[in-house]
């Protein structure tokens, strides 16, 4: 009897989460951003600012303390979280002096499945994209399969993110 619990016990347990950190901020910057300086500029938001960026992006901030850097180039580098199917995704944002993204990193993905988001060819979609353009998945953005709700979330967040910087950032130059 002890035997058939067991097997029942490893049946019924919860799929262990495989999280994996793939880079630090500072390593993401280096790529993002080679061979420049990038100074942190940390911003609180206001109620205002998460009515705003909810109403122009659809989404809310998952956290009102902002994590920005400011490259000597006139860019912006944001680090921010984004839940995939049941955990968090940690990713940065790079975008250039006029606000464009250049580029996307998964800094750290803690579930179990859709890794896939991983993939440069689907992450550089968003390259070019600007605050107030359409970013929807199954549209502007390919959708993977097998990692879809991350692929929503991700570009939801990016979405968010140009909404964030059009609203909190670009005005402070």
């Amino acid at each position: 009897m002890k035997r058939y619990t067991l097997l029942f016990s490893a049946l019924a347990a919860p799929s262990a989460v495989h999280a994996t950190v793939f880079m630090s901020p500072e390593q993401a910057q280096a790529v993002m951003f080679p061979g420049e300086v990038l100074r942190p500029d940390p911003r609180q938001l206001s109620d205002d600012q998460v009515s705003a960026i909810r109403k122009a992006s659809g989404e809310s901030p998952l956290h009102r303390d902002l994590k920005v850097w400011r490259a000597s180039s006139g860019g912006w580098f944001i680090v921010d979280e984004v839940v995939g199917k049941h955990e968090f995704i940690t990713l940065a944002l790079a975008l250039d002096a006029t606000g464009a993204v250049k580029s996307v990193e998964i800094l750290d993905y803690r579930e179990a499945y859709g890794s896939q988001v991983r993939d440069p060819r689907w992450r550089a979609q968003f390259a070019g994209k600007r605050a107030g353009q359409s970013l929807q998945l199954g549209h502007e953005v390919k959708n993977i399969s097998g990692a879809t709700l991350s692929s929503k979330h991700v570009t939801d967040g990016v979405r968010r993110l140009l909404a964030t910087y059009a609203i909190v950032l670009a005005h402070n130059s």
